[in-house]
């Protein structure tokens, strides 16, 4: 059999960045709340809690749209280009012609809010002038301002041996995730491996992150896990597992953060560091302002 192709190897990612200074206090709070509950022996499932280390930094939550592979400063370039090119009205992003993405790169589409449009026609027969004009007025402006509220706690696997939680979004009219989908269309040519449906999840809880614990060689049961072989964990390493059941059902209810504006998006290097504020986060690579 040939060998199969290697992988590219990832260097970015497009995201929405989830702290900003509105939504830093209800963070820092949650945050704090939920790290004072879990890593106490308090969980059944958990005889020992969760472990610290895998409690996320505040400062890497995010929306992750897709991952990048840009090895050469040529490609950071281009994706930085087609960033900067972004034109936002309301929510609306507009873009012009891209140099160095590809020849066949068309204009950069209107980001739109899909979900604002009625599927069907009308019975133009019965609807009058006023109605019509009404209509088209409502077209004409500017949907409002994206907004997030991350709520409960959810398992990336099996809840009973899982690796990764993480908050979803409450998107009850899908018009965050349509403008995440049309956002991924437009940098399609710099995404790697976008055949899966577009997960929104900000990451809370990730084993891989302990160290000398499953996550870094795995001591089988400790901290309320068990060691095991996963994807992601590394050839001859195990990643530790937790049971999460009853972790779900607690916070299922809680509200990390209510209502506060999608403010930005950004091109983010891969690998957490510590920044100026002496906490972990990602590198901005490149990032654009949505205005309000």
């Amino acid at each position: 059999m040939p060998p199969r192709p290697s992988q590219p190897r990832l260097t970015h990612f497009l995201a929405i960045p989830l702290v900003t200074p509105s939504s830093s206090p209800q963070l820092q709070h949650s945050f704090a709340l939920f790290r004072d509950k879990v890593t106490h022996p308090n969980i059944a499932s958990l005889s020992d809690g969760v472990p610290e280390q895998a409690i996320r930094p505040l400062g890497t939550l995010h929306l992750t749209l897709g991952v990048m592979s840009l090895t050469t400063r040529e490609k950071v370039e281009g994706v930085l280009e087609l960033l900067r090119s972004l034109e936002f009205v309301g929510v609306r992003p507009m873009g012009a012609r891209v140099e160095g993405a590809g020849d066949d790169v068309s204009p950069v589409p209107k980001l739109r809010q899909l979900s604002d449009t009625q599927s069907g026609g009308d019975d133009t027969s019965t609807v009058s002038n006023s109605e019509s004009k009404e209509k088209e007025k409502q077209k004409e402006r500017p949907p409002p301002p994206l907004h997030i509220t991350l709520q409960g706690l959810q398992s990336m696997h099996d809840p009973s041996k899982t690796s990764v939680l993480y908050a979803a979004p409450l998107d009850p009219n899908l018009r965050l995730y349509r403008f995440c989908v049309k956002l991924r269309e437009v940098f399609k040519e710099f995404l790697v491996g976008e055949q899966r449906p577009l997960l929104l999840h900000a990451t809370v809880v990730n084993t891989v992150y302990v160290k000398g614990r499953g996550g870094g060689g795995g001591r089988g049961n400790e901290r309320g896990g068990r060691g095991a072989r996963g994807r992601g964990g590394g050839r001859g390493r195990e990643r530790l597992t937790l049971d999460a059941r009853e972790l779900l059902r607690g916070w299922e209810d809680f509200v990390w953060m209510r209502n506060v504006r999608v403010e930005s998006v950004a091109v983010l290097r891969m690998g957490a560091k510590v920044g100026e504020s002496g906490e972990e986060e990602y590198e901005v690579e490149g990032e654009v302002d949505i205005p309000k």
